[in-house]
Parts: C-alpha cells; structure tokens; sequence
C-alpha cells in the first residue's frame, strides 16, 4: 500500500434484506425463446443496497443484448453498475451488455451488478426482458426466510464455515485458480503487514502483533481463507535489519506453516526491496536499503531473495509467491508505458532507475530454478493498477502457473466499474486476477463493497489491507485489536461481507 437469490414471476414480490434471502419460483415454460433471471440482494443497508443479476438466455443466440426491469418503488434508483451499461429513467431500468460479454449462446449465462439507493420499502421486480422478450423460464435455487434489514452489519450470521483442516495447494487452470482436485478457488482474505518494515525499524519481525493459534482463530472468526504476508528482502538475507538471516526466515516459516495448518493460504510478497532511488520525487524514500517501496526489485538481491523463498517452501503448493508488491517503473520513466512494461517484465536498465533491475521474468526464472511449483503472482504498471498491457508482458512460465496481481484503492485510477469492465473483466477472462490490497481512503465500505461485489460476480479473488490496529483515521485499517474486533465501517462491512462467502466456487 501507498502511505444468493429471488426468482420473479408476474405480480409477486418479495423484500430481501441483508443476512436474507427470499425465492419464488416462475411457473415452468418451455419457450422456444425466452429468458430466466436471477435478481439477488446481495447486501442491504438503510437508503442502499447491492444486487446481482444472473441471466440465462433461453432462446436462439444473441451477440448482444439488453436486460430491463421496472423498480416498484419510485425510490429505488441505481446508483453505479458493473459489467452492463446502466441506465434509468423513471422506473424503467436498461442493462446492455460490454462489448466482452454480449454473445449469448442458448442456454448461456451472465451476471451484472448494481449498487442502488431505496428509500421506505426495497421490493424486487416483478419481471425482466431481455430484448424485449419477457423471461418466463425457471431457475431453481435454494430457500431462505427473509429477515429484516439491519444498519449493524456485524449481526450477520456466517453462511459458510471458516476454513477447517489444511489449507488446499493451489495450481493454475486456464483462467481460474484451482485446488489440486480441479475445483475452483478463490483466494479470500487479508494482508498482514510488518514483516516488511519491523525489522529495519528495531521493532522485531511482526511489530509487536501476536503470531499465534489465537492470532490465527481471530482471523478464522471472520472466515479468512488466505492471508498476504509482505516481506523484506534484506531482512531474509540477513543483509540489513534485525532479525535477519536464519531468524528472520524461520519467523516466516512458522507462521506460513500455522496458517496452511489451519486451513489458511499465505501469500508471501517481496514488498521492501534494496536500491537507491535519487530521481524519486520528495515525499518518496531515497535510501538505497530496503525502508520503502521502490518502483522496481533489484537485481542484486531479488533473485537471491527468490531462490531462498523458493527453496524453503517448494513442494507446499499451499503457498503463493507474490513476486512484488506495487511496481511503479513508469513513472521514472516519465509515464511513458511501453518502457515502463519493458522494465517491468525484462528488467535491466530502466529509464530513470539508477540500479539494475530485476524484471519478473528474472524472479519467476530465480523460482522455476528451484524446482518449485507454487503459484506465482505478477503485476502491472502504477502500483500494480494498471493492467492494460499485462498479457501482452506477461513473463514465460514453464508450468504456465501464474496469476496477475491487481491493487484497486479507492484513490488509484482505476477505481470505478466502468474501468473495470473495460480493463479487468477482459483480462479475467484469460488469467486468474487476485485483488493483492484493496481499501479506501476513508473508514468506511462503499467504495470497498462496490468492488468486492464486482470481484464476486467475476470470480476474482480479493484480499484487503490491512489486518492491522492502527487506529483507522483516514482507511485501510481493518480492526481494533488483535483479537479482530472490526473497525467501524470498514472492518463491520468487510468481516460481513466475507462471512457470506465460500472460496471454492
């Protein structure tokens, strides 16, 4: 860091609030063109709310498409929408379909979003029409009683069950994340910061937070599944910082072997690194050791970071390599972004970089040399937030085992849906994505609920910064103590939200 479901048929409606669910099921009809849909409240506060739309095309096959629906009460508005092209006037509401997901097959599926605003009652709608075809079909999905909105998000009851017995080695599989069996998982869960800044600050190797059985039941308490833990390079190599070395590396191995036992996947990330950066701008650190965030890993101890991370824990396929944090090589250069992905994936000399630089083709080639196996993460351009050309530099892979890695703050670039429609939904649809930090710049979960939403109907993984008690003043604080007592809002809406979520899809 920087600093599910409610069938319509005509005339019925059924109020769904948060920790509820309610279903009525349309009578069969086996058109020879036709739709079904899926409204879901997904989440539901007083004045808003989150829904997710699932629509399968009954009929002949369509390149395009729109979905439209009327809202029952005339306060109840879209507010911001994703994976469709969102429209509202008066009641009349219009979904038409991205350029990425308009073909339809028959028998097809898709899911779009929406954040809304509500205002006395939040009743569902009566009835959908995709092309102007009225969707009669049925979907069968299961039952729950609804119960009645609540301001409190904590009250609601987990519907999955934290994680129980080790955590599942993890490999690639086309466009997904999967476990050694082939089902689909999603990597969901926290960061854990000091590892990266403890020891070089004389504040031990966790900063004084517990890494213990009780830490780890704290975080199973919230239905965490994988925790991202940042790391120091020269804290590893015993270069700089204390502990370091051999003491260093065993803290890193015992906690990461007190989560897989629990059930929990960690993610290692090199997060500070070695290398003089002189050209940064004022408010950026200028030491050559590893005290801050450099725009690039270096090639004098990245690699051999690496090998040592590599050799310690190939044949746990449980663990994830993050290769580095938040690369930023195109600001030194100027912005300019066909040198900076140049940089990013060969390394080198880079424009504006005074020490040579270790691309992610030199830190996955470092890993693969090893012999280890473990799914790694890469990511992209400004702090990782833009991920335009990341297939395109995306780094060989002998076992063609990587994910990419994308951070969406609240304050980056890329922080609304239409960003993420238009550069994220089409890269998911090729790789994995794991959203390695997300947060806001405040303490509350607006901004955070839109994206996880977002994240949930594209199958991304998420983690969330920072499993830290801070203090939130001004975000990314995710709780009080480390017993994992929720920071108001954004700690209350995030255990709330993960509560409600199973990682195998």
């Amino acid at each position: 860091m920087k600093h599910r479901s409610v069938l319509l048929a005509g005339g019925v409606a059924a109020v769904l609030a948060l920790g509820g669910m309610a279903t009525v099921t349309l009578p069969a009809s086996a058109a020879s063109t036709g739709c079904s849909v899926t409204y879901t409240v997904q989440s539901q506060w007083p004045s808003g709310f989150t829904a997710n739309v699932a629509v399968t095309n009954l009929g002949s096959a369509v390149t395009s498409w729109t979905l439209t629906f009327d809202f029952p009460n005339a306060s109840q508005k879209v507010t911001q929408g994703w994976s469709a092209t969102w429209t509202q006037s008066a009641a009349r509401v219009s979904a038409a379909s991205m350029s990425w997901n308009g073909s339809l097959g028959t028998g097809a599926s898709t899911s779009i979003g929406f954040v809304g605003a509500w205002s006395g009652a939040n009743p569902v709608p009566a009835s959908f029409a995709l092309n102007g075809t009225t969707c009669t079909g049925s979907v069968t999905t299961p039952t729950a009683s609804p119960t009645t909105a609540s301001p409190s998000p904590t009250i609601v009851p987990p519907t999955t069950a934290p994680p129980t017995g080790p955590a599942p080695k993890l490999r690639v599989s086309g466009n997904k994340i999967v476990t050694a069996g082939g089902q689909q998982y999603r990597l969901l869960g926290v960061d854990r910061s000091s590892g990266e800044y403890a020891c070089v600050q004389g504040k031990g190797q966790w900063d004084s937070g517990p890494i213990d059985q009780a830490s780890v039941n704290a975080m199973k308490t919230w239905n965490i599944h994988a925790v991202r833990i940042p790391l120091n390079e020269e804290c590893w190599l015993g270069v700089n910082g204390s502990p370091g070395g051999a003491t260093y590396q065993q803290g890193v191995k015992d906690y990461v072997n007190l989560l897989v036992a629990n059930g929990i996947n960690p993610i290692l990330d090199l997060h500070w690194t070695w290398g003089a950066y002189t050209n940064s701008p004022d408010w950026h650190c200028k030491d050559e050791h590893a005290t801050c965030q450099k725009p690039m890993p270096d090639a004098r101890y990245a690699p051999q970071f690496w090998t040592g991370v590599a050799n310690a824990f190939k044949g746990n396929d449980a663990v994830v390599f993050d290769l580095f944090n938040e690369p930023y090589p195109d600001m030194p250069a100027e912005w300019n972004k066909t040198l900076g992905w140049q940089c990013l994936r060969d390394g080198g000399t880079c424009t504006g970089i005074p020490y040579e630089v270790a691309g992610m083709q030199d830190l996955v080639d470092a890993v693969r040399a090893t012999g280890a196996t473990n799914v790694l993460m890469v990511g992209g351009l400004e702090w990782t937030n833009d991920m335009r050309e990341w297939l395109a530099y995306k780094p060989n892979d002998p076992l063609n085992n990587i994910a990419a890695s994308w951070h969406a703050y609240s304050f980056n670039a890329c922080a609304n849906a239409t960003c993420w429609d238009s550069q994220i939904a089409p890269l998911a649809q090729q790789v994995p994505v794991v959203i390695g930090e997300f947060g806001q710049d405040n303490c509350g979960f607006d901004y955070m609920r839109g994206l996880v939403d977002w994240a949930d109907a594209h199958d991304l993984g998420y983690l969330a910064w920072t499993w830290n008690p801070w203090g939130c003043t001004t975000g990314g604080v995710l709780i009080r103590d480390w017993a994992g007592t929720p920071e108001t809002g954004i700690g209350e809406g995030y255990k709330a939200h993960l509560l409600t979520q199973n990682p195998y899809v």
